[in-house]
């Protein structure tokens, strides 16, 4: 049997059972004993590819996953994340559509410091919009914010995507983190100058309402106090990794004790905190890996089967120039995260577009941010997008009884779309958005 035919079968039977509902570990675990039975001789191939993708998983470098997930999990139950959000309010004070900024730099402060899209989302939303519906803020200042911004957490570092996607596609996972930082940064930016936008052709949509501020030197000590203490668990991150003291999973296990020292600290270290924390940990963790695992041995079958270099053959010798092969590949990214979730793509992905990209001669770590992007936006395209229907979900009723409906929510969100899109543009005309931090450090 034609080994290039069979690994083009393992690819549509894994995509096939995705799509009818198999759980993506099973879908893979199926598809590559399959393969493996037919490809690699029977049995023997089976315990043979078992036994290289278990190498491949007991790596030092997957550490961090479960370190930024327990890190990310014992900030949120320990009740950090709103005493910053209480903090930036204050330092805000009376600016037009103070609540959608502070939404912006606080889910953006809380990426730096979970690393979590959906865990940020359902935060943002059960903090923010009932007190955004309170004041009489309209739909698209009080839920476009949030759906953007909760997007974050797949660019911003620590990324536990990121780290996937670096531990999959064999890319300096390091380096990938620190690339992130300037265009998520960037992106909270743009969020800001749309909100900035919104607010001044329609001040309605962000009435103003008398607040009851403390003397300036009192709230620039509450945020010095709630917000600034939280700064060590970024620096213990991202700045170590930055000067070179630790790797990304050394960095991540310092991140995971400075998280400690202060839920310690604020009085939010407890049994139950520290027990949920460890058991959010552990489940995503175990799912992660045994994700991980499945698409090791797919990509091994892959490989073997020649269909990976086939597929880069036939896109490498299409009369095209190489962006409009990246738009291909960022818009294949894109619609297939309006169907299924990120990792399934990133594993299914990954074997065939990071080769093509090396072909294409485009940066590994420029390319990796490029899919990052793809699978930020994926979460906000209607009219799947994941993220849509969580904060159609997690919007408590207005105030006159009403629900926000899906429609709703979808408009909020395309103001935020675009400026993802802004961002595409400009990591395609200025390469150093993503590239300058990494390649100063290194």
């Amino acid at each position: 049997m034609d080994p290039v035919f069979v690994g083009l079968v393992i690819f549509l039977v894994v995509l096939t059972m995705m799509l009818s509902g198999v759980p993506v570990a099973l879908a893979f675990l199926t598809a590559n004993m399959i393969g493996a039975w037919f490809l690699m001789g029977g049995l023997g191939g089976v315990i043979q590819l078992i036994d290289n993708s278990t190498n491949l998983i007991t790596t030092f470098t997957l550490v961090a996953i479960p370190m930024f997930v327990w890190m990310g999990a014992l900030l949120f139950h320990a009740g950090l994340a709103g005493r910053v959000f209480d903090a930036l309010d204050l330092l805000f004070g009376r600016i037009p559509g103070r609540l959608s900024y502070v939404t912006v730099v606080g889910g953006t402060a809380f990426s730096a410091l979970t690393g979590s899209t959906m865990a940020n989302t359902a935060m943002l939303g059960g903090l923010m919009v009932p007190e955004m519906q309170k004041r009489g803020y309209k739909t698209a200042l009080a839920i476009g914010p949030i759906i953007g911004t909760g997007g974050l957490a797949m660019i911003i570092p620590p990324s536990n995507l990121a780290v996937l996607t670096g531990s999959l596609a064999r890319v300096d996972i390091g380096a990938l983190l620190l690339a992130g930082l300037i265009p998520g940064l960037f992106l909270a930016v743009l969020y800001c100058a749309t909100i900035a936008i919104q607010v001044a052709r329609d001040p309605s949509a962000a009435p103003a309402y008398d607040v009851v501020l403390p003397p300036l030197l009192e709230r620039l000590k509450v945020f010095a106090v709630n917000v600034l203490p939280l700064g060590l668990v970024v620096f213990c991150v991202v700045g170590f990794i930055v000067l070179g003291i630790a790797t990304p999973s050394e960095a991540a296990a310092f991140g995971v004790l400075a998280s400690l020292i202060l839920a310690w600290i604020f009085g939010g270290l407890n049994k139950d905190s520290l027990t949920k924390s460890l058991e959010t940990a552990v489940s995503v963790t175990g799912m992660v890996f045994l994700l991980i695992f499945g698409s090791a041995a797919f990509s091994q079958l892959l490989a073997f089967s020649g269909a990976s270099q086939d597929v880069v053959a036939a896109a490498t010798a299409w009369e095209a120039p190489a962006y409009a092969k990246l738009m291909l590949m960022f818009l294949v990214l894109v619609v297939l995260g309006m169907f299924m979730d990120q990792i399934s793509i990133l594993l299914l992905t990954i074997p065939f577009f990071f080769p093509l990209a090396r072909a294409l001669g485009l940066d590994p770590i420029w390319f990796g941010i490029v899919v990052l992007l793809a699978m930020e936006m994926s979460l906000t395209t209607p009219p799947f997008g994941l993220l849509l229907f969580l904060m159609t979900g997690v919007t408590p009723p207005n105030p006159d009884g009403t629900r926000v409906t899906f429609q709703q929510v979808v408009s909020a969100a395309l103001p935020f779309l675009a400026c993802d899109l802004i961002l595409l543009v400009g990591l395609i005309v200025f390469p150093g958005l993503a590239l300058w931090l990494p390649r100063a450090i290194g």
